[in-house]
């Protein structure tokens, strides 16, 4: 490939670069109806309660991994997981050999709940199980099953109808505190950081339409050793 050719790539993949980085970075107002306002979000007591649970205590021990950038959400959750199984990984190692369209360490059209579930499979050497088409009481069923230290699950979902703004991501689901009804989220960005949200709410967030897919977005479930 000739200089001109090689310097003209570069500027393509930087223009795509820049386009998606002002899709995922862009600044928002919180909504009056995010999550975030609610008592339950970030509670000290409640969070303490939730890292307790059977699972959540699981995530802890190698250190919990927040994303790079906010296309590799999808490569963290299976990261996480299979650390909290006691396996070496990283979003890199999860990402090698998967085949999807990567520009200088980010995903332009990010993973889609089916390549989610391969790149799981692949890696953790065991079926992921999709989830999908859960009816409100079937989905808190499955939200009760993720105290179960056999069981690993991560979920896509949208931003949108939790905080009012936001894209398509993915993070581990930890547990659930059934008093109170609420899901333990992990969520891999850092800015945001593991919260609590009514299982009416994460359902109305993950019963979405991937437009990448044109499927619905819904829960990923594997067995763990």
């Amino acid at each position: 490939m000739s200089l001109r050719r090689s310097a003209l790539a570069v500027a393509v993949f930087a223009a795509i670069l820049a386009t998606f980085a002002g899709h995922y970075f862009r600044e928002q107002p919180v909504s009056p109806d995010s999550i975030e306002r609610l008592p339950a979000y970030q509670n000290g007591a409640l969070l303490a309660r939730a890292c307790a649970l059977p699972v959540a205590r699981l995530y802890g021990p190698q250190g919990y991994l927040f994303q790079q950038n906010p296309s590799v959400c999808g490569a963290t959750s299976i990261a996480d997981l299979l650390r909290s199984e006691g396996v070496a990984a990283d979003p890199d190692s999860v990402m090698k050999g998967s085949g999807a369209l990567q520009i200088f360490g980010f995903l332009p059209w990010g993973l889609t709940l089916d390549q989610e579930a391969e790149i799981l499979t692949r890696d953790a050497g065991k079926p992921a199980k999709l989830l999908r088409g859960l009816s409100l009481e079937a989905f808190r069923a499955e939200m009760t099953k993720s105290n179960d230290p056999s069981r690993r699950m991560v979920m896509n979902f949208s931003r949108e109808p939790l905080f009012g703004r936001g894209h398509g991501h993915f993070s581990p689901i930890l547990g659930y505190l059934p008093n109170e009804d609420l899901v333990f989220v992990g969520d891999v960005n850092a800015s945001y950081r593991p919260w609590l949200v009514p299982t009416d709410r994460l359902y109305d967030a993950q019963n979405t339409i991937d437009s990448s897919s044109r499927a619905k977005r819904d829960l990923l479930e594997i067995d763990a050793p």
